[in-house]
């Protein structure tokens, strides 16, 4: 019997990543994101491969959320997996200066966000007692940079999270665990810079940074393993990153 995995933020980067590896892999696909378009593009893509659905909402939308999730059909209702990658950071400014805006964005999408979809699906987990949680965080949950305050608080909370989760879910065999990357090339920085693709791209000159098909790759091995085995958290680093702010470059 295939297993059903539902991932947040499936339309770029990582995410679209993930749902494709998963799909060749046998596994049924929920998709989820904003951009209805991108689903649906998606989704005709991966139904080569496999059964897949999607969902529109804005995780932000707390009752948008619960409303959706409960409403899928029931070939798709038992949800094995769940991948909250969801996520954004939008600036890079030292506090004073920060735009409170983006920080509503970063607390509402990256924390209140996973907490939402958790919710919507941990009670169906706990009733079968089992499951799988993956959380996508950051090395930013892991250390603080300059200019990063609000962004790294709540990649913080992620972690937080993902270790309380995995203690109050213990009882129930579920399995949490969290994927912490370094810089990976995707759309992640023109969103922080606002669309500024020069200033983006720049991050990204000089060296090999991350693919989002290198944490997908992870991903799938992560929910792959024999259910005896939980990885509970990783940091993954390209070979030219040593931390958040130390990286080797050929210019």
């Amino acid at each position: 019997m295939k297993k059903t995995v539902l991932i947040t933020g499936a339309t770029s980067g990582i995410g679209k990543a993930t749902a494709q590896i998963m799909a060749k892999n046998n596994y049924k696909i929920i998709l989820c994101g904003r951009r209805k378009e991108r689903l649906a593009e998606l989704e005709k893509e991966l139904s080569v491969f496999t059964e897949v659905h999607s969902l529109s909402f804005d995780v932000r939308d707390k009752e948008t959320v619960f409303s959706t999730i409960h409403s899928l059909p029931t070939e798709f209702s038992q949800i094995d997996v769940l991948i909250n990658n969801a996520g954004n950071a939008h600036g890079l400014d030292p506090i004073q200066n920060g735009n409170t805006d983006d920080w509503d964005a970063m607390i509402d999408i990256n924390v209140k966000g996973l907490l939402y979809v958790s919710k919507a699906i941990i009670p169906q987990m706990i009733e079968r007692k089992a499951g799988h949680i993956i959380n996508i965080g950051s090395i930013a949950g892991k250390e603080v940079y300059p200019n990063g305050n609000v962004y790294c608080a709540s990649k913080h909370a992620v972690d937080a999270i993902n270790n309380g989760m995995r203690m109050d879910l213990n009882p129930y065999g579920i399995r949490v665990g969290a994927i912490h990357p370094g810089m990976v090339e995707t759309e992640f920085s023109e969103v922080r810079f606002k669309g500024d693709a020069d200033r983006a791209s720049n991050v990204y000159k000089g060296w090999d940074a991350l693919q989002a098909e290198d944490i997908a790759d992870i991903i799938h091995f992560v929910v792959s393993r024999k259910y005896h085995v939980n990885i509970a958290d990783l940091i993954v680093y390209p070979t030219a990153q040593a931390s958040a702010t130390i990286v080797k470059k050929n210019i």
